[in-house]
């Protein structure tokens, strides 16, 4: 199969695998562009994605790359100093106040008010008689959660929200709007942290300010960056993990079933959804330090280098028949929260949002159906996120 030159297209909005399958079969990496032009190589086989997340030769720091290819969000100082652009020994500074916070001790303690506000939000869709498994439970559940984490006032939560969205699928009829909705971050989150200096909680923001002006080595920009990190990672991932697992499982009635009659461990079962389809298909994009080898293939130093999770996660020289859905999977070293030192912070709080809301619902409402045809599902128009516009269900 000939790899087109920009391969992202509405048919990979939609189901990107085959795309993997073809791109794994080419080469270790493949050239392409993205949807602006940008030239960027592929890499998507299991073996080599899980090396490169690990390969210190391959920078995250935008300051190494050639600026030719795709370096991602142009985002002001005060948003762009965060984990996912620094490199050692800065990212390893600044990812210690975050891993601090995000132990799977203090993240297992909020499992108690994910499962009453889950029980809440499953209350509302019952009385509705149905429901958009988005809207009405994968939206608000996680924005509380890491909402509350935060200190973000209520106010500002839900303006959050569609920010995000016009970054990750931006409206080709309004070019403006992604610079707009990025202005509107910064100015929201350096005003957050101002007023946490002011009026400190017992929040982890309020923390992270404490740490700074108790003489940690961050900067303001940096704080501010951590913030936004923070807040986008710790919503936009868990809301289309849940809206994709709970696809995943109206779309295989029998792996439902195995959920809701309790013939599998939860923590199972979210593992498995999470190597079949979680949202984000790429790792953040890296630039080689020095020309790299992969396989046939040189990659020169500064290109930007896409590495392919969610191919990774399919690869049938890593996973038997990956293409299935098996929540009885036993063996499953996926890659969906990353590896090596980049690996997501924030992965036990997500974990745990997915667990409890996908079983909470699929246990309430037994007879939980789609209430349009799978063909008629909308998918949003990113090629970096792979995600629903809204998922419409009967009860």
């Amino acid at each position: 199969m000939t790899i087109p030159a920009c391969p992202f297209d509405q048919a990979f909005f939609a189901d990107p695998y085959p795309a993997y399958a073809a791109w794994r079969a080419e080469a270790a990496a493949v050239p392409a562009r993205t949807p602006d032009g940008a030239p960027v190589w592929l890499v998507s086989r299991e073996y080599d994605v899980r090396a490169a997340l690990a390969d210190p030769r391959l920078s995250v720091s935008k300051r190494n790359s050639s600026g030719t290819g795709y370096r991602g969000f142009a985002l002001p100082p005060a948003l762009d100093a965060n984990l996912l652009n620094l490199d050692a020994p800065d990212h390893t500074r600044l990812r210690r106040l975050v891993t601090a916070a995000f132990t799977p001790r203090r993240m297992a303690a909020m499992r108690p008010m994910i499962q009453a506000e889950t029980a809440r939000l499953l209350d509302r869709i019952a009385v509705q008689g149905g429901g958009d498994v988005l809207a009405d439970l994968a939206f608000p559940l996680p924005l509380k959660v890491i909402g509350d984490l935060l200190g973000v006032p209520e106010a500002g939560r839900h303006d959050f929200d569609g920010w995000t969205t016009t970054l990750i699928a931006p409206d080709p009829d309004d070019p403006g709007a992604a610079v707009k909705a990025i202005g509107n971050m910064q100015a929201f989150l350096v005003h957050l942290v101002a007023e946490k200096r002011k009026r400190p909680a017992e929040d982890l923001l309020s923390a992270l300010v404490s740490a700074k002006d108790s003489g940690e080595r961050v900067s303001e920009d940096e704080l501010v960056s951590l913030a936004f990190l923070l807040l986008w990672t710790g919503y936009e991932n868990p809301v289309h993990l849940i809206g994709n697992g709970v696809l995943a499982l109206l779309r295989h009635p029998e792996q439902l079933a195995l959920l809701r009659e309790g013939e599998v461990d939860p923590a199972q079962a979210v593992e498995e959804l999470l190597r079949y389809d979680q949202p984000y298909q790429f790792a953040i994009r890296r630039f080689p330090i020095e020309d790299i080898e992969l396989g046939d293939t040189t990659i020169p130093a500064g290109d930007t280098v896409l590495l392919a999770i969610n191919s990774a996660n399919r690869d049938q020289t890593c996973f038997a028949e990956p293409d299935r859905l098996d929540l009885r999977r036993g063996h499953n070293p996926h890659l969906a929260f990353g590896h090596g030192p980049h690996h997501c912070p924030a992965a036990p709080l997500a974990r745990i949002e997915a667990e409890e809301t996908i079983t909470a619902l699929v246990r309430r409402f037994p007879k939980l159906r789609l209430a349009v045809s799978a063909d008629d599902l909308r998918w949003r128009p990113s090629w970096r996120s792979h995600s629903l516009h809204a998922l419409p269900v009967e009860i």
